[in-house]
Parts: C-alpha cells; structure tokens; sequence
C-alpha cells in the first residue's frame, strides 16, 4: 500500500470537467467546490500542505461529499476519487473529532453489545405503526420514516396471495450439487433487514447455493472509513478477513448490501487482502450467473433504483435487472435519473439533511411521473431514504430489495413446499 494513503489516486486528474454532471451535490448548488474536480484540488492542497485540516471552508464542501462517486465512471482519466476522499476524511480526523451525532450513531449502529439493544428497540418501536404513521419531512419525522421503511412488506398488500414459507422448507437442489457461499451480515442489514437475508438464502438455494453462516464476523467498516476513522475499519476489516478465512478459504462471500460490498472488496486497499476481497459477490451477481430459475408471475411495476455503490464502486448494473426479469409479468419501468445519488450515503442523510434532502427532491420527481408500485434497491439506507422520500411525499408505493420480489415470486411458483 501507498504511504501517501490513498491520495495518489487523485493523481490522473487532469480538470477535464466530465465529472460535473454527474456529481449531485454539484448539480444541486452549482458551485464548483461542490464537485469532484474542485474538491480533488481542495485534497491535493491538503496533502501538500497548503491547506490546514481544520480549515473551515475545506471542511464545508468535503463534508457534503456524498461519497457516492458517481464521477469514477465517467472519468477518462481513471482518478480514484472514492479512495482519495478516504484518505482526505482521515487527514480532517487528526485536527477534529467526527460530530456528535456521527459519533452516537456510529456507537449505536455498529458496536456489537449496544447495536444489539439499539435495533431491538428500533424494530419494537417499528411494530407499533407509529413510525410510519408520523413519516414526513422535518428531521425526526424524516427519521421515523425511515424506520417505516425497514419493516417486510409482503406482495399480500397490492393483492398478490402466497404461501408462508420457512428458509428451511425450500426445495433444494441435491446436496452434492451445491456450491457453498458464505453470508455477510453486516450491521444495519441484520438489524433491521433480517428478513432480506432471509430471502437471500432461500433464493440462493433454489438456483444452486448452499449458504452457510460465519459466526465472528463484523461491521464491514464503511461507515468508519467514510467518516474518517480508518484505523477502527481497519480494525474491523482484519476481523471479518479472520472470520471468514483468508489463508484457506475460497468459498464466495455473498453480500445483499451495496455498500457493505463495496467496502470489502476494497479491503485490498484497506489492509492489502487482495485475496480475500476477490471472493466478494454481490447476491444479484450469484443469482444472475446462475440464471437466475424463472419464477411465478408477480403482476407489479417496479422502479429500479441502482444503489451507487453497487452501480459506481462495484459496477454492477445488470445483474439486478437479469434477477428482476426471472419474475414474469413484472414491469421494470426506467428513470432518467436513476443513476444519480438517493441522498443517503451511510449517515450523510443525518448529518447533513438539507443537502441529502436536495439530492433526493429530483428523483422523487421522476417517481411521481412513473408512478410505480414498488422501488427496488439493493442497498439498506437507500432503501431508508427512498422509502422515507416516499411517504413523506404521499407516493404509495414501497422501496424493497430486489430478491424480496423474487423470493415473493418464488413462494408462488410452489419452490418452498
């Protein structure tokens, strides 16, 4: 690894200005050190040394970085900008500590003892309703209906009837043709979206897979190394590498969240396991390369919504439409604006809510036009923000990941007998 940390990524910019458009924070505020050209200039003068790191008008704008690094693929130059901005936030660290709100939520999201306690009540406060009832815009009401949106939702509700089903009633394939994966849970994702996990194993199974669990493992480390804490998301990538098998394993990895993904198939660059960061698999790219099984027709419209960290970081863009095309009858409508940042961005969404707010507004918009029934994503806080977005603005329609319509699909092709 660099001893320069990763900014010599920044290196191949040549201010060409491609990047522009595709920064969403640069199109909601025109101003250029909102931009992935203007903060690469505000990075290189960090680390010269030209620019303090407690500097105020540098922390400003690489605050509102979303991180979402939808400018690395229109790049033609290849400057990695998702790992620059790391190296950045972990300069800012060493002068500030993270914000308070950051620092509570990153406690009660991610430590293992008070995370257990913080979802419990969280999915407690979730089966009264009253999160969803009070959804709305205004930072509390934004936050409960996020919490809304976690909670399973069941193709019963627009009309669709099937059987209830355990994981453990699938009818597999025979054992002896099984491939063996190996699911990561990661935090947020387990604590809030067991039941996608849920969905992931039974639909795993049914195309092939034996999925096996890993005790030991932890928070993949994004959010850390998002908010500039690299040495923890060290600390919790060395973990997950000795969790899952490093010198000896080969078994895939497979991941149902965007962001978990990105940041484990970059621990290559985080603690140099190139090798342990290649068997990381997105579970939309194991079903596709088996597929996926056709299942029941499931008569809906969808909206799919490319999470940037599977689009941008890990670039992934049609393996989540081949698993949406398994389900016959199904609509995928399209939006000008799907590739573009939700807003939420880990906790960006709580701590810098006008801007993810006015990310957020445009594709809102298309929505209304499209008016789908369903939003599938595959990343949980954009399922958050998109599903939060949408009952505040009184959109029906319900943000899902995309193997819950094919594990729903499936239910009605009689695959969980």
């Amino acid at each position: 690894m660099s001893d320069r940390g990763g900014f010599e990524a920044l290196d191949a910019c040549v201010h060409c200005g491609f990047c522009l458009q595709a920064c969403p924070t640069f199109l909601a505020t025109g101003d250029e050190a909102d931009s992935p050209r203007g903060r690469i200039e505000l990075m290189r003068a960090l680390e010269s040394g030209e620019l303090a790191p407690d500097d105020p008008a540098v922390v400003v704008h690489l605050d509102r970085c979303l991180g979402c690094r939808g400018c690395e693929p229109v790049c033609p130059s290849g400057v990695g900008y998702g790992r620059g901005i790391e190296a950045a936030r972990a300069l800012l660290a060493t002068k500030r500590r993270p914000a308070p709100l950051a620092r509570a939520a990153l406690w009660a999201l991610t430590t293992p003892g008070p995370s257990r306690i913080a979802y419990r009540l969280a999915r407690m406060l979730r089966a009264t309703g009253l999160p969803g009832a009070v959804a709305g815009w205004g930072r509390l009401r934004f936050a409960m209906g996020m919490l809304a949106a976690t909670r399973p939702v069941r193709n019963a509700e627009w009309g669709v009837r099937s059987p209830r089903v355990t994981a453990d009633s699938a009818r597999r394939t025979p054992h002896s043709a099984l491939t063996t994966v190996l699911l990561f849970r990661g935090c947020v994702m387990d604590g809030l979206f067991s039941h996608v996990h849920d969905a992931t194993m039974r639909t795993l199974e049914v195309n092939g897979y034996a999925v096996r669990e890993v005790p030991g493992q932890v928070c993949c480390g994004a959010l850390h190394a998002h908010a500039g804490l690299r040495e923890e998301a060290r600390r919790l990538a060395r973990a997950n590498v000795a969790a899952f098998g490093d010198g000896d394993g080969d078994e895939p990895v497979v991941v149902n969240s965007a962001g978990c993904g990105a940041m484990l198939k970059e621990y290559g660059h985080l603690v140099d396991e190139a090798r342990f960061a290649a068997r990381v698999r997105d579970v939309t790219e194991l079903l596709a390369a088996r597929g996926p099984r056709p299942g029941a027709p499931v008569d809906v419209q969808v909206a799919y919504d490319p999470p940037c960290h599977l689009l941008h970081a890990q670039r992934i863009a049609d393996e989540p439409y081949r698993v949406l095309a398994a389900i016959p009858v199904l609509r995928v409508v399209s939006l000008p604006d799907a590739a573009q940042c939700c807003g939420s961005a880990g906790l960006f969404t709580l701590l810098e809510p006008a801007m993810s707010r006015a990310v957020l507004a445009p594709k809102l918009a298309s929505l209304r036009t499209a008016s789908p029934q369903v939003v599938a994503t595959g990343n949980p806080g954009c399922l958050m923000q998109l599903g939060a977005g949408l009952a505040a603005s009184g959109l029906r329609a319900a943000a899902r990941h995309p193997v819950e319509l094919l594990d729903e699909s499936y239910r009605a092709a009689g695959y969980y007998a």
